[in-house]
């Protein structure tokens, strides 16, 4: 048993007649190799490494094990990993960030590097889009809107010889702009008929100062509503006649027309005070007119916005008339009364009373 093991260290076994067969080593024959002896080298590591290459999975040695017969046999590819394929992504040095669906069997073949899908995005690609599609969408308008204010308008000429000159000037000029298609039928003959022409007769500019002060905090045509009520109660605004009146008649009229209180006593004051105008000044149209120059103060408001609700010439008036005793006289309510009047025009250049009201002169007392 000992020499056998000497001598098979010695010798070598080789198969004769399918019997192995123990030979010494100098009788040993090489055999050359066959292909299924030959193990695959592995691919030589390129230089320089793709964009595909450095995306490529990892390939399992098992695969590289297998033999390749032939240079024109494919290389094997594993059915799982060539039917699928998993989108990868990886950030560059830049910044950039890479990604792709590239399969196992292009992976393996270094030679078909367009086989493989690479799309370069920047970040938030999505916003930058929306970005940029506004931009675009703001330089069509501004395209679309750049003739804006540089065409001329085309306004077809008017035949005067079709219409009546009363509808033209009708549909030319317009009312002020307070004035709607829903106002009362009452304020618009207010504002056609009374509103800005100049008034002279003491008992009337009595009348508007008490409905000036009765409209505040309420509106002009639920105080035209009421006028006769307002005459009736005070004897038609004259002043000598309400400046007598007593307390039980001024609860009787309060009680009877639903006038407050305070202010049939403020009325009531009121024509005492005018009295005493009267006989310094002569008349109180005298007296109020003298604070304009006896001349309407032309106004050239464009929007019922530009009006205001007091000017610096309502104040001074409304200081004086304090002074004198006169109750509620505010600035506001002064105003009111100057517009109603006459004393200032405030209708808008384009309302057809505007040019009416500018005509009238006030006649000297």
């Amino acid at each position: 048993m000992c020499n056998s093991m000497i001598k098979s260290r010695q010798g070598h076994f080789a198969t004769v007649d399918g019997r192995r067969v123990l030979q010494p080593t100098c009788n040993r024959v090489v055999v050359p190799p066959t292909s299924k002896d030959l193990v695959t080298l592995k691919k030589p590591v390129p230089k320089t490494i793709t964009a595909s290459m450095r995306l490529s999975p990892p390939i399992s040695p098992k695969i590289l094990r297998k033999s390749v017969k032939g240079s024109d046999e494919k290389p094997l590819s594993s059915p799982k990993l060539a039917s699928s394929t998993k989108p990868i992504v990886r950030k560059n040095s830049n910044g950039l960030s890479i990604s792709g669906a590239i399969s196992l069997e292009s992976s393996m073949n270094s030679s078909s590097s367009s086989s493989s899908s690479i799309d370069l995005k920047v970040p938030g690609s999505i916003a930058a889009a929306r970005r940029e599609e506004a931009m675009l969408t703001q330089a069509r308008r501004k395209m679309r809107i750049a003739h804006y204010g540089r065409t001329k308008a085309k306004v077809a000429p008017i035949v005067v010889d079709q219409f009546p000159l009363e509808a033209v000037n009708t549909r030319l000029e317009k009312r002020c702009s307070f004035i709607t298609s829903n106002s009362d039928p009452i304020y618009v003959a207010y504002h056609d008929e009374e509103w800005g022409v100049p008034v002279h007769d003491d008992n009337m500019l009595f009348e508007l100062l008490v409905l000036a002060g009765a409209q505040v905090g309420s509106d002009w045509a639920t105080v035209l509503k009421k006028r006769n009520d307002f005459r009736m109660a005070f004897s038609g605004f004259d002043p000598e006649i309400v400046s007598r009146f007593s307390e039980r008649q001024i609860v009787s009229v309060s009680a009877q027309y639903r006038i407050d209180l305070g202010k049939v006593r403020g009325i009531v004051d009121n024509a005492n005070r005018i009295l005493d105008v009267q006989s310094e000044f002569g008349s109180l149209n005298a007296y109020l007119w003298g604070f304009v120059n006896h001349k309407p103060i032309a106004t050239q408001y464009k929007s019922c916005r530009k009006i205001p609700v007091k000017t610096s010439k309502s104040e001074s008036i409304s200081k004086e008339l304090v002074k004198r005793g006169f109750r509620y006289v505010g600035p506001t309510v002064v105003h009111s009364f100057m517009q109603a009047a006459g004393l200032t025009n405030d209708h808008l250049v384009t309302c057809p009373r505007h040019l009416h009201c500018s005509s009238s002169l006030s006649s000297p007392s």
